[in-house]
């Protein structure tokens, strides 16, 4: 059960509440500013669902499975791939940037760098251990020019 709790959603869920609790009860007085942060959230929630259903329609369109712990029947480099090898963990992170900004929570801001730094260690280093081990030098070539990120 724990195993299935430990993916990037429940993470970036854990740091969203932590952020929605320091904006409602310990702002200490601090704020981004009236109005762009509001807007800028917004756009970057946006932006970070739109990265998470086009990687998700990728991953129903080859077939395969999205499940961090799981091993992948198929390489995925189309469609949003081409430019990010993470894209739904790039969503995840702009989703909790821009919630961060939405609620105006200053003090939560350290979180963004902290759930990469999550992702990077707990998810990702794993997931690329396993492509390389089941897709070799195909998943080489795929490190090779895309990159982690953005």
């Amino acid at each position: 059960m724990l195993k299935w709790l430990d993916i990037p959603p429940m993470w970036l869920l854990g740091c969203a509440v932590l952020a929605w609790v320091q904006a409602e009860y310990v702002p200490l007085g601090l704020s981004f500013g009236q109005g762009w942060a509001f807007a800028a959230g917004t756009t970057l929630v946006a932006l970070g669902l739109l990265l998470l259903a086009l990687a998700l329609m990728e991953f129903v369109r080859k077939r395969t499975t999205p499940i961090p712990h799981m091993d992948a029947s198929e390489l995925i480099t189309s469609g949003i791939f081409r430019f990010s090898r993470n894209p739904i963990y790039l969503g995840d992170i702009l989703i909790l940037a821009g919630l961060i900004l939405r609620w105006d929570a200053v003090v939560s801001v350290p979180l963004v760098p902290i759930l990469v730094w999550i992702i990077n260690n707990r998810f990702i280093h794993a997931e690329e251990f396993r492509l390389e081990r089941d897709f070799g030098d195909a998943f080489l070539r795929y490190m090779a020019q895309t990159r982690r990120w953005l």
